[in-house]
């Protein structure tokens, strides 16, 4: 359960805010597999059964948990915000910020990560109309280049074989909007606060005739609540789009730029001494994105249609690191610079470094670069017609999606300013021999996969659902500067997946199912395997031996439903468990060099639990409770080095049985919220979320505490002052809780901090933001 510094007194006030804080609007969703929280009578909801646009069916139909968020659950705080939307809105999911930047947080989906960091193991699929969104080099989640004011809905999927690789935890299936699903005019939001924070957005469709268009911008800034944490974010999202009698077509430009500076975790001895501080700097992510996409739909009858897309993408990615060095002055008073090893540091033309600050202090910059072409196809048909007189809905198609990218790495050894710990140059470029930099690799993947899925309703109450895919990943690896990372690799698998779903009575439907997913090794991935290949956080790659797939196993079982209680309102309601057994895992494992680990096939993992949503709805008020507990253990045992973790062994080793928990995944977790329409042109509101603690990355043995659970109180308002202005504010942590998101271990004792003199807890925290203050304003027209 909950531990013991989240406390009682939390879990009171939890209480107290769901039975009697005033909020707006419910939940419009139906997490996980409920009955939607915003309606009186019974209703059916509609979801896609594939990633494309135009196959959906009542969910109601299907053995297994999904969600959905509406434009409302992403505008309840005032602007549209898809990621605290997903943390407090949905069971079975959560958030932590190991970068230190609100707006590139990873995401925790059923034990399962959708991360933009590369040595994250990703285990969430993505998709924007139908287009993969997981990036071809790392399978990483860029969330601050998808533009929330422009969507129109997200579904939430369980693990499903239908939507392909990574999908082991779920998939995200992100509807964008256009001129035919969202009303005609525009609006435009002006909004700040706390931090800094400033966003301009806006968007407008018009629709003439067959034709409609829709365009959505927004731009935000942030100073942030630490130091060198700032945010800048710019997008633009356009969809022209014509609509027949049996025929729809979009085109839709996506358009991004952010500069992300996160300050990632700092040593608790210098938190305590300055909460705003950083380790070491700068820490910077810098992201382009441009996507071009044509999707439609066409149906030949009443019940047969056929749905495909089309699409290019490109993707630029610059990442700066400052981190503690590998490389120190030599012992032997030569005058050189020495790696952990001993041996000599080199620069170009295996020059040696010479100790060129006289005993330091030094720091090391890391440099990458990533680029990328992205192309894809996919196309499907949907057949609804009744077989043998019983109600059916059949999908089956192919996708394709292929790219091409340049990544390259390198590294400086500079100095280091005393107080903030900035790295300062221009220092030498290290080229050492055996050394991960510098790095120059072209990287060619294709994705093929081939899909089907039926529900047919064998009675009015039973529903059998059946589901394959086959996936098929090459990818290939060309070393530009004549080392060993040149490779072919090609993985193939069939999944099945199927399930029943029987409504017991009108209030009461019991579903259960069983799916295979996959992923395949990842470039970044393929390029540091195996210890004697250990890479960087940075990920600079050398020579590597072959990963495994992952294959998961995954059982769900739940019951949902709802019911009025006579006049007073509507009870809706979702109780699942769930089950996923990993095989051939994939992990970053740490190695004996300082700042070093490579990935690994550790063997199989597991992660179990429950989650429930209860909603209820009612004239003027609303209010919904979501629990989550998810038992995320090794099944395998296996041995890494301790790293910075001060409980290795003698030999600085930490040994991880079968039943240790995975780090940064939280046992416990509940959320909930209250929503009154005060007068019928105000309304306030507010939700909470009770998090239990997690282990720190690098304590996969669990042989230190855990990172503290915490409690947040967070409140919003909006006033319609006229039927086009709307004035809307928020406040987040009420309370002021100083709480963590994220921990692990920094090598604290080889970094001079002028804040904590002395200091020698390695023990390293991601702070969540203090008490914040936001308003704005809405024009629609």
């Amino acid at each position: 359960m909950f531990e013991k510094t989240t406390g009682r007194r939390a879990m009171y006030l939890a209480s107290v805010t769901l039975c009697f804080l005033p909020a707006r609007a419910v939940l419009a969703q139906t997490a996980p597999g409920g009955v939607s929280a915003g309606v009186q009578a019974e209703d059916i909801t509609v979801i896609g059964t594939s990633p494309l646009p135009g196959s959906g069916i009542d969910r109601d139909r299907l053995p297994a948990a999904t969600a959905i968020l509406t434009v409302h659950d992403l505008q309840v705080t005032g602007t549209s915000d898809m990621l605290h939307a997903l943390d407090s809105r949905l069971a079975g999911v959560s958030l932590n910020a190991p970068a230190g930047n609100p707006y590139q947080p990873t995401i925790v989906m059923n034990g399962f990560q959708a991360s933009p960091l590369q040595g994250t193991s990703q285990g969430v699929a993505v998709y924007l109309d139908g287009v993969r969104f997981n990036q071809a080099f790392g399978d990483t989640v860029n969330w601050d280049l998808i533009p929330d004011l422009a969507i129109e809905r997200v579904a939430v999927e369980g693990p499903n074989p239908v939507f392909g690789l990574n999908a082991l935890g779920g998939a995200l299936n992100v509807r964008m909007k256009n001129a035919f699903n969202t009303a005609a005019g525009g609006e435009a939001d002006l909004s700040g606060g706390s931090f800094g924070r400033i966003v301009i957005q806006g968007d407008y469709a018009a629709r003439r005739g067959d034709w409609g268009f829709y365009v959505a911008g927004r731009e935000v800034h942030e100073e942030g609540w630490r130091d060198q944490q700032s945010t800048d974010i710019q997008s633009l999202y356009a969809d022209l789009g014509w609509k027949g009698q049996a025929t729809e077509v979009h085109g839709s430009l996506d358009l991004a730029n952010s500069v992300l500076n996160g300050p990632g975790t700092s040593p608790v001895e210098l938190l305590r001494a300055d909460p705003r501080a950083q380790f070491t700097a700068p820490n910077q992510m810098a992201n382009r994105f441009i996507q071009f996409a044509l999707n439609g739909r066409h149906g030949f009858t009443d019940t047969l249609s056929v749905q495909g897309q089309v699409h290019y993408d490109y993707f630029q990615q610059r990442v700066i690191n400052g981190n503690a060095p590998n490389d120190a002055p030599c012992n032997d008073g030569s005058g050189l610079m020495c790696t952990d090893d001993g041996d000599l540091s080199t620069t170009r033309g295996r020059a040696a470094i010479p100790d060129f600050l006289n005993g330091g202090p030094y720091s090391e910059l890391d440099l990458q670069t990533t680029n990328t072409n992205g192309y894809g196809v996919s196309v499907q048909e949907t057949e609804t017609h009744s077989v043998f007189g019983l109600r059916n809905h059949e999908v089956a198609g192919v996708s394709f999606d292929g790219a091409q990218t340049m990544f390259t790495g390198s590294a400086l050894l500079g100095g280091l300013t005393p107080v903030t710990r900035d790295y300062y140059g221009p220092g030498y470029v290290i080229d050492e021999p055996g050394a991960t930099v510098p790095v120059r690799v072209r990287v060619h993947d294709a994705y093929v996969g081939v899909f089907a899925t039926d529900t047919i309703d064998l009675t009015q109450r039973l529903s059998l659902t059946g589901s394959m895919r086959y996936n098929f990943a090459q990818i290939n690896l060309a070393d530009r500067n004549g080392g060993d990372l040149s490779g072919r690799h090609a993985y193939s698998a069939i999944n099945p997946g199927g399930g029943l779903r029987y409504r017991l009575t009108k209030w009461a439907t019991l579903y259960g199912g069983y799916s295979e997913t996959n992923r395949a090794p990842t470039p970044a991935e393929l390029s540091c395997a195996g210890p004697e290949n250990a890479c960087s956080l940075a990920n600079f790659f050398v020579g590597d031996p072959e990963l495994k797939q992952v294959r998961a196993h995954t059982f769900e079982a739940g019951l949902r439903g709802g019911f009025a209680i006579g006049s007073a309102g509507r009870l809706s309601y979702d109780v699942g468990l769930f089950r996923t057994d990993a095989d051939n895992d994939i992990v970053f494992i740490n190695s004996e060099t300082l700042n070093r680990a490579f990935f690994a096939n550790i063997g199989a993992t597991r992660r179990q639990g429950g989650k429930v949503h209860l909603a209820w709805q009612a004239d003027g008020w609303s209010a919904w409770l979501n629990y989550t507990h998810t038992d995320a253990t090794y099944r395998s045992g296996f041995v890494e080095d301790a790293g910075s973790n001060p409980a290795g062994d003698d030999d600085g080793d930490i040994t991880v049985r079968r039943g240790n928990r995975l780090p940064g995944i939280p046992l416990d977790k509940l959320t909930g919220g209250v929503d009154v329409q005060v007068t019928p042109i105000w309304t306030v509101g507010g939700d909470f979320l009770l998090q239990g603690g997690q282990y720190l990355f690098g304590d996969e043995a669990n042989l230190t505490p855990r990172l503290p659970g915490f409690f947040v109180l967070n409140l919003h308002s909006s006033v319609q002052v006229t039927r086009s202005l709307q004035l809307f504010g928020s406040i987040s942590n009420v309370t002021d809780r100083h709480y963590y998101t994220f921990g692990t271990f920094s090598p604290t004792s080889s970094v001079y901090l002028v804040q904590a003199l002395g200091a020698s807890n390695p023990r390293s925290y991601s702070p969540a933001a203090p008490i914040g203050g936001f308003g704005g304003v809405r024009v629609t027209f």
